[in-house]
């Protein structure tokens, strides 16, 4: 008879206990599921960016510990959820140790379960639009300011044990997005070539092009 499937679980804390930087690449093509009224969405992780906290000018932890900002501080494996420009809710992953504050912004999912349920929340059809860029992330996942300080251990939002699902497709390093400091710290992340990816398909295929062109910054997943 054929062996039946282990149902997936949480991953263990140990797995955000890193610097933040590996993790941003480590969490590529890992699932990321969220459970909510509605039901069950997932999506497979195609983009994250990196801040590191008091050394990093982009970081929200930069100037220190706020109200705000309080869960960077925290332990690592949880989640910090912001609301961008007072409309959008954004996704980062804690990463390394307590008191020394480090996260992972969700950029992009390539979405794997709930797509009805993702539309909805969208209000579009594209699959590959549906988690694409940080507030859609957010939208497509249901989030909520209640999501702030999630233990990804357990609970309703956690990353799945599974192993990592990358189509196949380089993992490329370059400049963060959307930041006016700090810019040129290739922290961001993505699979070449993905359609999911947040910036338009031709622009993420300049900035591999341009980490390609440096060494280090381009890596093979």
């Amino acid at each position: 008879m054929p062996a039946t499937r282990r149902r997936p679980r949480p991953l263990p804390r140990a797995f955000y206990r890193r610097p933040v930087v590996a993790l941003a690449r480590a969490l590529l093509g890992r699932e990321l599921v969220c459970e909510g009224r509605g039901g069950r969405v997932s999506g497979i992780i195609v983009e994250t960016e990196a801040y590191r906290g008091v050394d990093d000018p982009a970081s929200h932890a930069y100037r220190g510990r706020t109200a705000r900002n309080r869960t960077m501080f925290g332990p690592p494996g949880h989640a910090y959820v912001y609301r961008s420009y007072g409309v959008h809710l954004c996704l980062n992953l804690v990463a390394g140790s307590p008191g020394r504050p480090a996260a992972v912004l969700l950029r992009a999912l390539a979405p794997l379960q709930g797509l009805a349920l993702m539309r909805r929340r969208r209000g579009i059809t594209a699959t590959d639009a549906l988690a694409r860029g940080p507030g859609n992330l957010g939208r497509a996942l249901g989030l909520t300011p209640g999501h702030d300080g999630a233990d990804l251990t357990r609970g309703r939002l956690w990353l799945s044990d599974r192993r990592p699902r990358r189509f196949g497709l380089p993992v490329t390093a370059g400049p963060r997005i959307g930041i006016t400091r700090a810019r040129a710290r290739p922290w961001r992340f993505w699979l070449a070539g993905h359609p999911s990816v947040s910036r338009p398909r031709a622009a993420a295929g300049t900035l591999a092009r341009v980490a390609r062109s440096r060494p280090g910054r381009a890596l093979r997943g």
